[in-house]
């Protein structure tokens, strides 16, 4: 692949913080976030990672504009699980709705800086020690029996080291004090709930790292490739989430797409491994057979989750979500 020129770093990093920027200024005033204008950020977030796409695919050429198209959408299908974690978290903190907004705000810098630093280990240690795919691809096909047997571990906010190291670290109050993460009691300063609820979005995002970093390097190992792809997909997490908040138990035939598509990058993995260190004969994977493998099965999976609802449909449950 071309050297990446540093004018298109510089252009990522204009655009992350302007979109930053305006995203924060326009949720500056807290409230409820509905479907039409979670579905209007929604647009707005894929459209800059599409264009980004697309100055990547001129700039750089054919075969690197394909792996980000495919690690990008690739961490938007593996991040469909964050979704339903932070459901989980607000359900536990019982987060009013009209903060849920400022809490994923937060949650989204902190992990732009997380998968930054965990990305850029994992390209170095790829790039020196090869067979280090042999121990991604176990990690994916791990997950992927998970996945398919229905038993992953649950994630208890209340209990997750992040939060348990705030509590040692400072105060936490029991009530909300609006949006404001710290309030003064007593002449002392204590945390509220709401810095409690971003530390649990950071230590989830941080699990749900050990899956999307192994499986992204498998698209690229370019330090630019992945990390823009990752940053563009964490982006739109929260206007994807206030889309799809109180849908999500209709896509129940996602998650074993989703375990596809891991055992399918494993796979890959696998071979590419084993082309760099045993024979060249072993065949290696095309990006763009990666891309449309992962179009085809997340369309498919949507697809059949509508055309089959869950037998609990008939019957709805209570919002996950409560004030």
């Amino acid at each position: 692949m071309p050297e990446v020129p540093l004018w298109l770093w510089g252009a990522f990093a204009a655009t992350v913080v302007v979109s930053l920027t305006v995203d924060l200024l326009a949720h500056r005033t807290a409230h409820v976030i509905g479907f039409k204008e979670a579905a209007a950020w929604s647009g707005l977030w894929v459209g800059l990672a599409l264009v980004f796409g697309g100055v990547v695919f001129l700039v750089l050429g054919t075969t690197a504009g394909t792996e980000y198209t495919t690690a990008w959408l690739l961490e938007k299908s593996l991040s469909v699980d964050n979704l339903f974690v932070f459901a989980v978290i607000f359900a536990y903190f019982r987060v009013p709705r009209a903060y849920q907004h400022r809490v994923l705000f937060f949650g989204v810098m902190g992990a732009l800086v997380f998968r930054g630093i965990f990305l850029s280990l994992g390209v170095a240690v790829v790039s020196r020690f090869t067979a280090v795919l042999f121990v991604f691809a176990a990690v994916l096909f791990y997950s992927t029996y998970k996945l398919l047997k229905g038993d992953e571990e649950s994630f208890d906010p209340g209990k997750s080291f992040a939060v348990r190291m705030l509590r040692k670290v400072v105060p936490v109050r029991d009530e909300y004090a609006g949006t404001k993460f710290f309030v003064k009691e007593a002449g002392r300063r204590v945390a509220t709930p709401l810095l409690a609820v971003v530390a649990a979005i950071e230590a989830a995002d941080l699990i749900f790292a050990v899956d999307s970093v192994p499986a992204v390097l498998a698209v690229s190992d370019d330090a630019f490739i992945v990390y823009t792809s990752n940053a563009f997909a964490i982006l739109g997490l929260r206007a994807l989430y206030f889309m799809l908040a109180g849908l999500l138990d209709r896509f129940h035939y996602l998650s074993k797409g989703l375990a596809f598509i891991l055992a399918f990058i494993g796979v890959k993995l696998v071979l590419q491994a084993s082309h760099k260190m045993i024979s060249d004969s072993v065949p290696e994977i095309p990006s763009p057979v990666s891309l449309a493998v992962i179009v085809v099965v997340l369309a498919g999976s949507v697809i059949l989750s509508i055309r089959r609802p869950p037998p609990a449909q008939e019957d709805p449950a209570p919002p996950i979500i409560k004030e």
